[in-house]
């Protein structure tokens, strides 16, 4: 689990996709058309890849054609896989105007609507209030979202309009109608991808060759370079894990990345060291939740990243007794951003006394007089400043204290009328789950995009299975955030 990224958050950036046509989509339409050729409709020629007006009056008839249902449940697929294969015939600048057409045209009637809150008021006795109700709620419904259900009965429609969400989430910005059509599709698959319908299993080497490389194409969070690297993943030491849907058998929804060790980890590169030996997992007290990828664009914002962390959690407790610490080696991909927004602010304000002192000995200070920054600024600025052993050392403290405040005190206002959540992504993730920040990690990820995203720190969250439940209602009810006592020193 964005969402989102040896890190556990979900991924806040778009995932790698293998899409509409990353994937056969060849086959797909082959597939498609031998059910489309059985449409005793057939409405004009096939349109041009852009989808000009004129054809656009011909797709609006196909469209049409579906929601009236003529004939049985054959016909009703075979319509379905004809405009399907339209779309999928589409070029990007086709494919936004077909979904227009979708989103304007078979939108709710409100005339309808408006009729049937005034009957629904009219209505005197029980009876014909329920017929009202029952009205009023059919007028509700808009026709765009009968005709996306049809796409449920064709082979691979469920990851069709999956992959058709991933496409709207980009084309609806700036465009209400296109973000609410988009927010019915959402409804919909929220509807038939909930956790109760959902597989986990265990991925291992053995598992399909194209279920692998899957894997690869889809981590988010720390690049598999490569099948040995996969490989090591994988090994006897290492756990993967991934929920399916039944309509998508073969395709993970999200997967989490598991390292059965001894002691909380707090290095990720030593953590994915190819060189490192295996250890024993009988012998191991902690797993650490490592990566949790988002397989599935269009899927975001359908949670059940927190159902799958708990469920293995639970799994590898029951086959390793001595497992005493579940815990994450987190990213903290926010930090930076509001650093540098509160450097603007209040610059050197923000060291404590002596700090500012500390760090101008490892300095010129003609660095920060000639740039107009403030001290803490310049030696962030500095190339690979982190390498300086003495220059790290002095910005280690207010480095870590400064991240401690953003973690536990940072917070942006809930979309929902609730308490405000912490701002940073992967910690609102992880304590909406029930975890607890536990340790702050220095230098934990030297890598380009750890040094770029949170001057090289990470965070572990622990889960303690019995406080999970508490913790969570803790948060999501009153915004308490959890954390241990070393943490709230650091602060």
């Amino acid at each position: 689990m964005s969402d989102s990224d040896a890190t556990l958050g979900p991924v806040p950036e778009t995932p790698p996709q293998l899409g509409l046509f990353d994937r056969a989509l060849g086959n797909l339409r082959a597939r498609w058309r031998d059910i489309a050729a059985s449409a005793r409709e057939a409405v004009g020629a096939p349109p041009r890849p852009h989808l000009p007006r004129e054809d656009a009056e011909r797709l609006r008839a196909q469209m049409q054609a579906c929601l009236e249902a003529r004939g049985g449940e054959v016909s009703a697929r075979a319509r379905a896989a004809q405009l399907g294969r339209t779309y999928l015939a589409l070029d990007p600048r086709g494919r936004r105007n077909f979904l227009t057409v979708l989103a304007r045209d078979f939108d709710i009637d409100h005339a309808a609507v408006d009729a049937a809150v005034e009957a629904f008021q009219a209505a005197k006795d029980p009876s014909a209030r329920g017929r009202a109700e029952r009205e009023l709620r059919r007028v509700l419904e808009p026709p765009r979202l009968t005709l996306l259900t049809q796409f449920n009965a064709l082979p691979e429609g469920v990851k069709f309009l999956v992959d058709l969400r991933a496409e709207l989430l980009e084309m609806a910005v700036g465009a209400p109608e296109l973000r609410a059509l988009g927010d019915d599709l959402k409804n919909l698959l929220r509807g038939w991808f909930d956790v109760g319908f959902l597989e986990m299993r265990r991925i291992t080497w053995d598992s399909p060759a194209s279920l692998l490389e899957k894997l690869i194409k889809y981590e988010a969070v720390h690049e598999i370079r490569g099948w040995q690297d996969l490989k090591d993943r994988l090994d006897s030491d290492r756990r993967c894990f991934a929920f399916f849907h039944p309509r998508m058998p073969d395709e993970p929804l999200i997967f989490v990345e598991v390292a059965l060790v001894e002691g909380m980890s707090d290095n990720v590169q030593g953590l994915l060291d190819p060189t490192a030996p295996v250890c024993d997992p009988k012998a191991a007290n902690s797993a650490i939740f490592y990566s949790i990828s988002n397989a599935q664009k269009g899927l975001a914002g359908i949670s059940f990243g927190n159902f799958l962390i708990k469920r293995v959690a639970d799994g590898l407790a029951a086959e390793f007794r001595n497992l005493k610490t579940f815990a994450t080696l987190s990213p903290i991909p926010g930090f930076r951003r509001w650093l540098d927004a509160e450097l603007v602010r209040r610059g050197d304000g923000l060291l404590a006394s002596g700090e500012r002192e500390r760090i101008l000995e490892w300095l010129d200070f003609s660095e920060a007089v000639d740039s107009g920054r403030g001290v803490l600024e310049s030696a962030l600025a500095r190339e690979a400043w982190f390498a300086n052993e003495g220059l790290a050392k002095a910005l280690k403290t207010p480095l870590m204290r400064l991240c401690a405040q953003y973690l536990m005190e940072a917070k942006i206002e809930s979309r929902d009328g609730g308490p405000a959540r912490a701002r940073d992504p992967v910690a609102h993730f992880h304590l909406s789950n029930g975890a607890r920040m536990e340790r702050l990690n220095w230098m934990a990820d030297r890598s380009e995009k750890g040094l770029a995203q949170s001057c090289g720190m990470m965070i572990n969250y622990r889960y303690r299975l019995s406080e999970v439940e508490a913790n969570h209602e803790a948060y999501t009810g009153e915004g308490k955030v959890n954390a241990s006592s070393s943490l709230r020193g650091v602060l």
